[in-house]
């Protein structure tokens, strides 16, 4: 007997017990909601080198990065309340371990994926840190137990396949970028944690607007931290474009990016939920192709394909039989 994806087969066990069928399949749906959401969080989170890059002549790399998150907690906070407001049932603890945990964990992903965006180009810096569901799958297997599914190694195969086309091109012995593709893989290692910190918050049954606030309050915290003792270049922006492009890394790449991955790890696994970030390699590749000029040639294209087939390959499935006639 074939049994049910693990993702949701997990969305029917949130049904009512003895709620029948419909509710099961009500739970299905919000699964199919949730990749939805993981879609999306995965082209806003795209959208951060080129807003990276825009406001690099300005900013320093670790204050953009504080920004970033600060910028953000306004409106993470007046989403936390109404999110809990509409749930009476959602846990309310401040520090919760795995969302604390989540917050130590963005902060080294971001101090050095913003390193790894001006030291490499776009898309290399991308395709680095998006190689995180290989640490999410290593984590988890050797940490938790979680043996990977084979639909789910073979996404991955093909979505790192398509990674490595994408930026094929780009991809050579460079002493000039060896240091910002080394802190592209650092990138990956941290966000890895991130994914399975927040996995374990949503699975406590923290609301995902309270783990994704609570995340940035220490996020925030720390990077202002590392932007006093370590940030060598202005940390406030000169023109009205500059800063324009901070809130739009704030409330666009951070509050609706992560925001969206919090309200997907909520149903969705961290294994499955990782390779969907790889959309953030093309969105990123696209948009420094239409933005700063960055020609995609036909390889790169290909490696786009590639990867929208591994996340195909790996998706969610209900093989349930279907029910009597």
């Amino acid at each position: 007997m074939t049994c049910p994806s693990p993702d949701l087969a997990a969305a029917a066990r949130t049904a009512p017990p003895g709620a029948g069928p419909g509710a099961a399949e009500g739970a299905a749906e919000g699964a199919g909601l949730a990749v939805a959401a993981l879609f999306l969080g995965a082209l806003a989170m795209g959208v951060s080198p080129i807003l990276v890059r825009l406001v690099s002549p300005e900013v320093g790399p670790f204050a953009s990065a504080f920004w970033r998150v600060a910028l953000a907690l306004p409106a993470l906070y007046g989403w936390m309340r109404a999110e809990e407001a509409g749930s009476p049932r959602l846990r309310r603890q401040a520090l919760a371990p795995a969302a604390l945990l989540a917050g130590l964990a963005f902060t080294g992903d971001l101090v050095f994926w913003h390193r790894a965006i001006l030291g490499t180009t776009v898309a290399n810096a991308t395709f680095f840190a998006t190689t995180a569901p290989v640490f999410v799958l290593l984590f988890a297997w050797l940490g938790l137990g979680r043996r990977p599914a084979r639909a789910t190694l073979a996404g991955l195969a093909l979505c790192l396949a398509g990674g490595a086309a994408l930026v094929g091109q780009s991809i050579r012995i460079d002493p000039g970028r060896l240091a910002g593709d080394r802190d592209g893989a650092l990138t990956a290692v941290f966000f890895g944690l991130y994914f399975l910190a927040v996995e374990r918050a949503r699975a406590r049954g923290l609301g995902a607007a309270r783990v994704t606030f609570v995340a940035s309050a220490v996020t925030a915290a720390l990077l202002l931290g590392v932007v006093l003792l370590a940030e060598t270049r202005p940390i406030l922006p000169r023109s009205p474009g500059a800063a324009a492009g901070l809130v739009a890394l704030a409330l666009l790449s951070h509050a609706a990016g992560q925001g969206l991955l919090s309200v997907a790890l909520g149903r969705l696994s961290s294994a499955f939920s990782s390779l969907v970030i790889f959309l953030e390699a093309v969105a990123a590749a696209a948009l420094g192709w239409v933005v700063l000029g960055e020609a995609l040639s036909g390889p790169q294209v290909l490696g786009g394909g590639l990867i929208l087939i591994g996340i195909a390959v790996a998706r969610p499935r209900d093989r349930r039989p279907p029910p009597p006639r």
